[in-house]
C-alpha cells in the first residue's frame, strides 16, 4: 500500500493576517481551502479559487479565474464564469450561471436558473430571482 501526501499552497489571509491552507481539486486542479466543501464532481479550473467555508456542489463549474468567496455557496449545476466573482456569503442557485467577469456582492441570493451576463454587478444582499420556501427543496439543490 502506498501512502501519498497531499500537497498544499498557503497564503496569508488580508483580513487578520492568518494564514489559509488550499489544495488542489481533483477535477480541474483548482485551489480549493481546507475547510471548503467541494463535491467531487464538481469542475474547478486550475486558475479558480474556492475561499474558507465555501459549499460547491455536484456539477457545478467554477471556470478560469473564478473565485467563489468565503461561505458562499454554489447550487447544483450552477456555474461561475471566468473571472467572475461569488462575494463573501453570497448563493448562486441550482442551474444559476454568472456570467464572465460578474460580480456578486456579499450577502446576495441569485435563483435558480437565473442568468447574470458577462460584466453585470449584482449589489451587496440583493435578491434576484425565487427563493426557496420552508418545504421541499430550496434553489441550491439539497434538501431543506
Amino acid at each position: 500500500m502506498r501512502q501519498t501526501r497531499r500537497k498544499y499552497i498557503e497564503f496569508e489571509d488580508d483580513d487578520h493576517g492568518d494564514v489559509v491552507r488550499y489544495h488542489r481539486h481533483p477535477n480541474g486542479n483548482g485551489l480549493v481551502e481546507t475547510t471548503a466543501q467541494v463535491d467531487p464532481t464538481a469542475y474547478v479550473d486550475a486558475s479558480a479559487y474556492v475561499d474558507p467555508g465555501a459549499v460547491v456542489h455536484g456539477g457545478a463549474r467554477i471556470e478560469a479565474g473564478g473565485w467563489v468567496d468565503r461561505h458562499a455557496l454554489v447550487g447544483t449545476g450552477a456555474t461561475v464564469g471566468s473571472g467572475a466573482h461569488l462575494g463573501r456569503g453570497a448563493v448562486l442557485g441550482r442551474g444559476a450561471s454568472l456570467g464572465p467577469r460578474a460580480k456578486v456582492g456579499a450577502h446576495a441570493r441569485i435563483g435558480s436558473g437565473v442568468r447574470i451576463e458577462a460584466d453585470q454587478v449584482v449589489a451587496q444582499e440583493a435578491v434576484i430571482g425565487e427563493l426557496p420556501g420552508r418545504r421541499g427543496s430550496n434553489d441550491v439543490g439539497v434538501a431543506a
